[in-house]
């Protein structure tokens, strides 16, 4: 009976909206820095007015919607946005949607990790085009919802390559958390801790990318995530704090990545020297 009443509709939405408040009290007592100077420049210079795709690993998802409401504050053009957020058809799915709801982001239920083989990923990835054609903010977690844990689907790199649309990869860490034991080893925040969010340099997937964004997409998020993790746990251990913190900071003022175009067929790769006499 505890088991059907935990998956009841009505308990699920009352314990996604507790949830949500706890998620948003955590985010309001956590002392935030940001590593975004890249990032920022760019929405500021005009990014902030067309789409944009917002990636970060489903481990970072309670902390994803703080970045939103960061940004958001910063960057006037974003105060009018609502992000679309990809989750599943699932019951974690709809839990998720209720849960950032509370920071005025929105779902679109689909899957990210069958790209548009799938019914439900197309219908998807088409709506998802259409947001973005709005110039709408859309958000994904390109390894939900069931992993494998960091290995980005096709779905992003596709997303990406059709809508032109640049793509910001996004990782957090706070010095006081809870790991959780489930497939992605999500990341559960504790209240009066210290944070810092790493948004990385935007870049746009050329049509004919699609594989080479997913990829990039892929080492972005895992770069990001990496940094604020070590920052967290020199702030943690009291040494090595402001070199880690350096380091993020380098990292999310790197140049983005710059896809080549495709080499025509029969290009001759050989230096002269190289070549058979």
């Amino acid at each position: 009976m505890l088991k059907r009443l935990t998956r009841h509709p009505r308990f699920l939405s009352l314990a996604a909206r507790l949830l949500g408040l706890y998620v948003a009290f955590a985010f309001r007592t956590t002392r935030w820095t940001l590593a975004a100077d890249a990032a920022t420049e760019a929405l500021r210079g005009g990014l902030a007015e067309g789409p944009v795709i917002l990636a970060f690993w489903h481990e970072r998802i309670t902390l994803g919607p703080g970045l939103w409401v960061t940004m958001r504050g910063r960057i006037p053009a974003l105060a009018p946005k609502h992000p679309q957020v990809l989750v599943s058809r699932h019951r974690d799915g709809v839990f998720i949607g209720g849960v950032v709801a509370r920071f005025g982001l929105e779902t679109i239920h689909g899957s990210s990790d069958k790209g548009g083989s799938s019914k439900g990923g197309s219908a998807a990835l088409r709506t998802m085009l259409r947001v973005l054609r709005g110039r709408g903010v859309v958000a994904i977690t390109p390894d939900g919802p069931r992993g494998p844990r960091r290995v980005a689907a096709t779905g992003v790199g596709q997303l990406a390559a059709l809508s032109g649309a640049p793509v910001f990869t996004y990782g957090a860490a706070t010095t006081r958390c809870i790991r959780l034991r489930s497939w992605d080893k999500a990341v559960f925040p504790l209240p009066f801790g210290r944070g810092l969010m790493v948004l990385m340099a935007p870049f746009t997937v050329p049509p004919e990318a699609a594989e080479a964004g997913r990829a990039a997409v892929e080492a972005l998020l895992t770069e990001a995530c990496d940094a604020a993790d070590a920052w967290a746990e020199a702030v943690r251990r009291g040494t090595g704090a402001e070199a880690a913190l350096a380091a993020a900071r380098a990292l999310a003022g790197r140049a983005p990545p710059v896809f080549a175009p495709p080499l025509p067929a029969g290009t001759d790769l050989l230096p002269d020297e190289a070549r058979p006499a």
